[in-house]
């Protein structure tokens, strides 16, 4: 078997990066703590924020990995899924399908799933891991995290641990998080209570 060179290169990285890093996380920094981000933690690790107690997310717009204009505003009106990943991440790649997967089935029930690739250097490594999966939604390409810093409260996410999955009602308010990787099941315990909500 061939692998293409950005391929090659790509799966390189995750080797060497799985024997560095966790498996539930790439990196284990902090969440920039402080932050009045109102969640109550699941026993699943799932965080939650009541509906009367949710902050809006920050203007989180700007180039996809394929070089396309996005904006998350734009979205408002239906259920948002944000996914931040790095393609040198072995926990992102893990996750990817089942993303795939509950983004084809809940986008006829108006859920929008948005990637944010971060700290990729090269593009290239970005769209390969999107290539790979069959990827189906958008992407932003954040090498430096700039949209997670502006786009998010203090203590949503964090620049030190992928992958990071999180909801947005139908307001564009954050209503939960949860780092590390997710499988079909957490990402409907997730998203369905908000495809319910009135």
């Amino acid at each position: 078997m061939t692998l293409r060179p950005v391929a090659r290169a790509v799966a390189l990285t995750a080797i060497v990066t799985l024997g560095s890093l966790s498996l539930s996380a790439c990196g284990g920094g902090k969440s920039g703590g402080g932050g009045q981000t109102n969640y109550v933690m699941g026993a699943d690790g799932i965080a939650t924020v009541a509906k009367g107690e949710r902050n809006p997310v920050g203007s989180i717009k700007g180039e996809t990995v394929q070089g396309e204009p996005l904006d998350v505003a734009d979205f408002r009106g239906k259920v948002v899924v944000i996914n931040v990943w790095g393609s040198w991440c072995p926990p992102c790649r893990a996750e990817a399908p089942y993303l795939n997967k509950v983004a084809k089935e809940m986008k006829p029930k108006g859920v929008e799933f948005v990637g944010i690739n971060t700290r990729d250097g090269d593009k290239r490594l970005a769209k390969a891991f999107e290539d790979d999966f069959d990827i189906s939604y958008p992407s932003f390409y954040d090498p430096n995290g700039k949209l997670l810093l502006s786009g998010f409260p203090k203590g949503t996410v964090t620049l030190q641990g992928l992958p990071v999955t999180i909801t947005l009602d139908r307001n564009g308010n954050i209503a939960g998080r949860v780092f590390g990787g997710v499988n079909s099941g957490k990402l409907h315990k997730m998203i369905d209570p908000l495809v319910e909500e009135e």
